[in-house]
């Protein structure tokens, strides 16, 4: 029988410690010229979008949950030389606030004369998907008359899904109305990856590029704790990009589902075995320190029983609890929240366990680190006898 050579992706890695022109120009055009160039990808007239990751609600960029603009603007910066057309956007939820002022990014595009758009204003049109979830969703009407999409999210985790990359971050493209009901629709972690694979296989961006200048460790995506990690990461293989980007905080491509199902779906290769790394060396990435989500251990129960791994599972779950001197009553948890589990008690945010479903959503949206992560304390004892029986590291 023939051997099958496996098909190689490659993954840029440079090194940039500071949302600084002088830097990130140079740094963005070394990790570009070692995939090919951005030459090679887009042709003048071409449009352009450029999809980041602007989290709701808006949030200045030294929080690290947003794209960084400076980065965005590295990045517009090459591919004007390119003579595209760039659109820059996401769906966002502003309730009268200007986010796109809040983050930086409405004077950001007005000095550099690109058009910067707020999705949901252009509206959203019927898309059949041949995914394992979804038959048909709507999806963003100007990325779907963009030639060529760029995808800038930032290296976060994420309380849900454990990891907030590439993939993930093609979740924006649809519009918050039905985000948040395929919150409640799909309740198990593996039909929600499920979903946002399929997401990602009705529109593939053609470039990935993820800000990990400043990453967020922790319980993110919008309540983590920043870390300096001074990284890019560039790829025509969103998935690609997303198993180097895992590996470098300490997760296999088949501890986050989202990587794995669209490894196993043929929407990119996400072996590691199969990845060439260029400009850095991959073990020399590594962030043997970084904090991983309460989710990100999820992946060392493959090997219990399934009955004892799924009563240890309940009895792990991370539950989102309030934090009442933080809470200044902003009832953006209340808006947020899929099932109405989150209500106001007075002058602060209250929880009932009895109809949460764990999304995150609340505690995805709170910008005062009033909604935080927790296990039952029963729970925490049986995770500590996993971690010790398995050898799972401290991380």
């Amino acid at each position: 029988m023939e051997n099958v050579i496996p098909e190689r992706r490659i993954v840029a890695a440079v090194k940039v410690f500071h949302y600084d022109l002088n830097e990130l120009v140079p740094g963005l055009k070394k990790g570009l010229d070692n995939i090919g160039g951005l030459n090679s990808m887009i042709h003048s007239g071409d449009k352009v979008f450029i999809k980041i990751n602007h989290l709701s609600p808006p949030s200045p960029p030294e929080k690290g949950i947003v794209t960084h603009p400076v980065f965005t603007e590295a990045v517009i910066i090459l591919l004007k030389e390119t003579g595209a057309d760039i659109t820059v956007g996401d769906d966002i939820e502003e309730d009268g606030e200007d986010g796109f002022k809040i983050s930086g990014y409405r004077e950001m595009c007005r000095r550099h004369g690109v058009r910067l758009v707020n999705l949901r204003q252009a509206g959203f049109a019927e898309k059949t998907c041949d995914g394992k979830i979804l038959k048909n969703i709507y999806t963003s009407k100007i990325v779907a008359e963009a030639d060529v999409i760029i995808n800038l999210p930032k290296l976060k985790t994420h309380s849900l899904t454990v990891f907030t990359g590439g993939i993930k971050n093609m979740y924006g493209i649809i519009p918050a109305g039905q985000r948040r009901r395929f919150h409640s629709d799909y309740l198990n972690p593996d039909e929600f990856a499920q979903m946002l694979v399929d997401i990602y296989l009705v529109v593939r961006p053609q470039l990935t590029i993820i800000d990990g200048v400043i990453a967020m460790e922790g319980e993110g995506p919008g309540s983590g704790n920043i870390k300096n990690l001074g990284l890019i990461l560039a790829s025509r293989d969103g998935a690609a990009l997303d198993a180097v980007a895992g590996g470098i905080i300490g997760l296999k491509p088949e501890d986050v589902l989202t990587t794995r199902y669209a490894g196993e779906r043929g929407l990119g290769v996400c072996d590691l075995q199969n990845i060439d790394v260029v400009g850095e060396k991959f073990a020399s990435l590594a962030a043997t320190d970084f904090k991983l989500p309460a989710a990100g251990y999820r992946s060392a129960m493959k090997h219990i029983p399934h009955g004892i791994a799924k009563y240890i599972l309940e009895q792990t779950s991370p539950r989102p609890r309030v934090k009442k001197k933080n809470c200044t009553a902003c009832a953006k948890c209340v808006k947020a929240c899929p099932t109405g589990a989150v209500t106001m008690d007075g002058k602060t945010s209250a929880i009932n366990d009895k109809i949460c479903i764990r999304c995150m959503c609340c505690h995805e949206v709170c910008r005062f680190n009033a909604i935080y992560i927790r296990r039952p304390v029963f729970g925490s004892v049986i995770w500590g006898i996993v971690r010790v029986f398995r050898g799972v590291s401290g991380r």
